[in-house]
């Protein structure tokens, strides 16, 4: 493919669906403005001249994972309203080959990711939380879903289970005995179990 001259027209959202594609193919530690250029046929230049530096880069792709998440038709109860909005955020985030590290990675305020929180912040003070209840439930929740999918992501790469190997009865007695527990096939009842604790049982 000829490479394009920078300053031909190239969307901004062209190189970051491009980079999302690259991410779903080759994972996070591939990405590279060069790598997104070569995918696109065109010099690193022309991809710099939209997204600047990778950091912004990947601020953007992460907004756009975010905005994958719809936020139509939501429940009209305040607490179920608050749950769907995370379970759609961690949709998205499983919709992409290390969703959630990509995610976990960055600080967006961009147009996607300030709308979900709205969505989510607003749920809550409806529901009867104080300002910084909300605000501080907010940051608990999406934390939350981001490690645990960032966990389930990285478990899906590797083979067995390592903590079943890792733990003795003898050395982590404890641990022993929920092992059971803890395994990685039970990240859904897992994520609702800490949705349930963070924003209260129904």
């Amino acid at each position: 493919m000829t490479k394009r001259q920078t300053g031909d027209r190239l969307a901004p959202d062209t190189v970051i669906r491009a980079a999302l594609d690259l991410l779903d193919e080759k994972g996070l530690e591939a990405l590279s403005t060069r790598a997104v250029a070569d995918r696109l046929g065109v010099r690193m230049n022309t991809v710099l001249w939209h997204v600047k530096t990778k950091a912004r880069m990947l601020d953007l792709m992460a907004d756009a994972v975010v905005g994958e998440a719809p936020l139509d038709g939501l429940p009209d109860e305040p607490r179920e309203r608050a749950r769907e909005v995370v379970r759609r955020y961690r949709r998205a985030l499983l919709a992409h080959r290390d969703g959630a590290a990509l995610v976990v990675g960055t600080y967006v305020a961009e147009p996607h990711t300030l709308r979900l929180a709205e969505t989510l912040v607003a749920a809550l003070l409806d529901a009867g939380l104080d300002e910084r209840g909300a605000a501080w439930t907010t940051w608990t929740v999406l934390y939350f879903t981001l490690g645990l999918t960032q966990e389930q992501q990285a478990a899906e790469r590797t083979s067995g289970d390592r903590l079943e190997h890792a733990v003795t009865e003898a050395g982590h007695p404890a641990l022993h005995r929920v092992l059971g527990h803890l395994a990685s096939g039970s990240f859904e009842e897992r994520f609702e179990y800490g949705l349930d604790a963070v924003l209260g049982g129904r």
